[in-house]
């Protein structure tokens, strides 16, 4: 089947008529098989697309959009491939509701690292295609995220957030930001550190699926 994005499927383990979605968004510089690793331990209702990244990085490896470094070794984001990658997302959802048996009321993203921010923009501009946003090792990237802050339906939205105390790659003091921002606009979401560095402890994990599981 010809979507827009590249993936990988889980079928669901149970029968059910319309199943639950679970969209696996990975991070800068890798590709669709990381997240789909742990497929097979989210639960069973779930169908689980892993998708791939647009943009080829050298090696194996894909990027939501170019991170880019200046002669000071400042790092610059490219907006506009975040936009691009964001609304991409958005389109595939649609795509995968059209063409499989899902419940589109039902659906959830994972993102890890850049895959987490493009997650959080995805829900926060299209409250209507999202309701859970479980952002692993991520940070709310403001240039992505709507303009004038809540749109109508996200306050139905509901996110789980987890952190590395020693993330090497993003602070853990950029994270944080996120639920303070989620809170002043009413919006669910349960925060956990763990004295991680860039990654997913089991603890994480675990977490993680007790709060699927709700």
């Amino acid at each position: 089947m010809d979507l827009s994005l590249y993936h990988l499927i889980r079928q669901p383990k149970v029968q059910q008529e319309s199943y639950p979605l679970l969209v696996l968004v990975h991070g800068y510089g890798s590709n669709e098989e990381d997240l789909f690793g742990f497929a097979d331990q989210l639960p069973n209702e779930y169908l689980i697309i892993s998708v791939r990244a647009p943009y080829t990085l050298p090696g194996y490896g894909f990027a939501w959009y170019a991170i880019n470094f200046d002669a000071d070794m400042n790092k610059f984001t490219d907006d506009t491939q975040a936009v691009q990658s964001r609304d991409l997302i958005a389109r595939f959802i649609d795509e995968v509701v059209s063409n499989y048996p899902v419940d589109k009321n039902r659906v959830t993203l994972i993102g890890f690292s850049q895959g987490a921010m493009l997650s959080y923009a995805v829900a926060l501009n299209f409250p209507e295609k999202v309701q859970r946003v479980a952002a692993l090792s991520g940070y709310l990237h403001t240039p992505i995220l709507p303009e004038n802050g809540k749109r109508n339906g996200a306050d139905a939205l509901d996110f789980f957030i987890s952190h590395g105390t020693v993330d090497q790659v993003i602070p853990v003091e950029w994270a944080r930001k996120a639920p303070e921002y989620l809170n002043g606009l009413d919006i669910k979401n349960e925060y956990h550190e763990y004295p991680v560095g860039h990654g997913v402890a089991p603890q994480n994990f675990y977490d993680l699926l007790k709060w699927l599981s709700k």
